[in-house]
């Protein structure tokens, strides 16, 4: 059967090692991203568009086959100089947004949207969640050069459900600053009047409410800004482990644009 013609633009391909590795702990740790690789029958994961060096989509393997070893992983780029063999159980091909005709219960997406206009992102958020096997989620996020400063999307077949902010407690003055790495769908939308400029705001006043804790290091200090969004009536995602990242995860009404 020959395979379908790839779909989207070569992007950039900038990439590096463990660049990714703030949302790979999340993946790893995420209850309905565990469930769903636990329960498949085909556990098949894409990583779409992962640049000059395969070396993320190595360590995403890795990582999320402590959650199910016999886990298969395809690697794809638009790109046919980038397509390298095989190794270490991850097979890599041409794909784009048509997923190579593949029907994975995940897909990882990082700055590849980054590129395109804001105007593509729902028309490529609906042909990637086409694609999905029942049950299957797609992650599409965006992060600096160093993996420090992470934003992304966790959606579903039905469309977009949760965003989560992550980064380095000790590379950020203040959570807004995250603005920068937002994802496509919301960086334009850090503006009065956008729900995720009040969120990105809450956020910094409550951070600046809780400098009492900072004697005790950034991340009791993030710990105490998370308990102050929460008195205040934001829906924060709990944390169900002690994270060595600040984390903050919101259902994706309260950031939509307006």
């Amino acid at each position: 059967m020959r395979a379908p013609r790839p779909e989207g633009v070569v992007t950039r391909g900038t990439t590096g090692i463990n660049r990714l590795r703030r949302s790979d702990r999340w993946a790893v740790h995420h209850p309905d991203i565990a469930g769903v690789l636990r329960s498949a029958p085909d556990p098949l994961v894409v990583d779409l568009g992962y640049g000059a060096m395969p070396v993320t989509t190595l360590e995403l393997a890795s990582r999320l086959r402590s959650v199910r070893p016999d886990l298969r992983m395809v690697g794809l780029e638009i790109d046919p100089e980038r397509v390298v063999p095989g190794r270490d159980g991850v097979r890599f091909a041409r794909g784009g947004f048509e997923l190579a005709g593949l029907r994975p219960v995940l897909v990882r997406a990082f700055n590849v949207l980054r590129q395109y206009p804001e105007d593509a992102v729902a028309p490529v958020w609906e042909r990637l969640r086409s694609g999905l096997a029942p049950g299957g989620l797609l992650v599409d996020g965006t992060c600096d050069e160093l993996g420090r400063r992470c934003a992304w999307v966790l959606l579903d077949r039905d469309g977009p459900r949760t965003l989560t902010l992550a980064w380095s407690p000790f590379h950020i003055d203040t959570p807004s600053d995250l603005a920068e790495r937002l994802p496509k769908a919301l960086i334009h939308r850090n503006v009065p009047g956008e729900r995720i400029h009040d969120l990105l705001q809450a956020a910094d006043r409550a951070w600046a409410t809780a400098a009492p804790h900072a004697a005790f290091g950034p991340r009791i200090r993030w710990r105490a800004t998370l308990d102050l969004l929460r008195a205040q009536g934001v829906p924060v995602s709990p944390q169900r482990r002690r994270l060595r990242d600040c984390v903050l995860t919101v259902p994706w009404d309260v950031v939509a644009p307006a």
